[in-house]
C-alpha cells in the first residue's frame, strides 16, 4: 500500500518542477493587458461613447448604441444646466432704461405741443410692416398649396423620441417645416449613408423651424426629435422639394 505521505511529497516535487522564471510572468502579464485593451478598443468604447476606431461596432451595432448613450447624456446635462441656472435679471440697468423713458415721453410732449396731436409709440404699423411675416408662419400657411408632397405627426410622451429622414441624392434640396404645435422638442437634423454621417443643426427646447436641407452627400437626410417636457407633444412635419421618399416609423 503506497504511503499517502510519499504521495504528497512527489505532488509537491512535480509542482516545484514548473518554473515561475520572470520571463513567463511578463509574457502572462502582456497576454493579459492585450487582452483587455482588445475588449477595450472592439467592444467597450463603441458600446459606451460611439467611438469605433476599428468598424466592427458599427458591424455588430455597439457604436449606434453607444451614439444614443451620449446624445440622451448631453440632453440630460443641458435640461439640468437650464434648469439650474437663474434668470439674469439686469437691475444695474433698470435706472438707465427709465431715465430714457422719461426723455422720450418729455419728446413726445413737446411734438405734441407743436402739432396739436398725441403721438403714440404703438400706433398703427406701416403697411410694409404689416406686411412682413415671420418665416415659419408664412412656410405653414403654404401648406395648404400642393407644393408640400408629405405631412406626417407624432405625438411624442415625456422622455419619448423619434426620427424621420428623407432618402436623398447629393445635391437634392428639400423644403421643410415642422411645429410641436404649441410645446417645444429638442432636435437634431443630420444624415448619415455610404459610411458618412454629418450634423446639421442642433436645438433644444425648440417650437418649431422652417428652411431648406440640402444632401452633402447621397444617403438618408432628416430629424430626430426628443420630447424632454412633462407632457405629451405632437410633432407635425411636412416636406416638399427634390427627395426620392419620406421614410419614417
Amino acid at each position: 500500500m503506497t504511503n499517502p505521505y510519499e504521495l504528497r511529497a512527489e505532488t509537491r516535487a512535480a509542482v516545484q518542477t514548473v518554473p515561475a522564471t520572470p520571463g513567463g510572468l511578463i509574457r502572462s502579464t502582456l497576454l493579459a493587458a492585450g487582452s483587455a485593451g482588445a475588449i477595450l478598443v472592439l467592444f467597450w468604447l463603441p458600446a459606451e461613447y460611439g467611438i469605433d476606431p476599428t468598424g466592427v461596432g458599427g458591424l455588430t451595432g455597439l457604436t449606434e448604441m453607444g451614439e444614443i448613450k451620449q446624445q440622451l447624456a448631453a440632453e440630460a446635462e443641458a435640461d439640468a444646466q437650464a434648469t439650474a441656472a437663474p434668470a439674469a435679471v439686469p437691475t444695474a440697468a433698470a435706472p438707465e432704461i427709465l431715465a430714457r423713458l422719461d426723455r422720450i415721453d418729455a419728446q413726445l410732449a413737446a411734438i405734441s405741443a407743436v402739432i396739436g396731436t398725441q403721438p403714440s409709440l404703438t400706433g398703427a404699423a406701416p403697411e410694409s410692416a404689416a406686411a412682413a411675416s415671420d418665416p415659419v408662419e408664412a412656410a405653414v400657411a403654404e401648406a395648404t398649396t400642393p407644393d408640400w408632397r408629405d405631412e406626417v405627426s407624432y405625438t411624442l410622451a415625456p422622455g419619448e423620441g423619434i426620427e424621420v429622414k428623407l432618402a436623398m441624392e447629393e445635391g437634392q434640396t428639400a423644403r421643410y417645416v415642422w411645429t410641436a404645435n404649441g410645446g417645444v422638442v429638442n432636435f437634431d437634423m443630420h444624415g448619415d449613408g455610404a459610411g458618412q454621417k454629418i450634423s446639421y443643426e442642433q436645438g433644444r427646447a425648440v417650437p418649431d423651424q422652417a428652411g431648406e436641407l440640402t444632401a452633402a452627400f447621397t444617403g438618408n437626410h432628416g430629424w430626430f426629435w426628443r420630447n424632454r417636457s412633462g407632457a405629451p407633444v405632437t410633432v407635425t412635419l411636412r416636406t416638399g422639394g427634390d427627395y426620392q421618399d419620406l421614410r419614417a416609423p
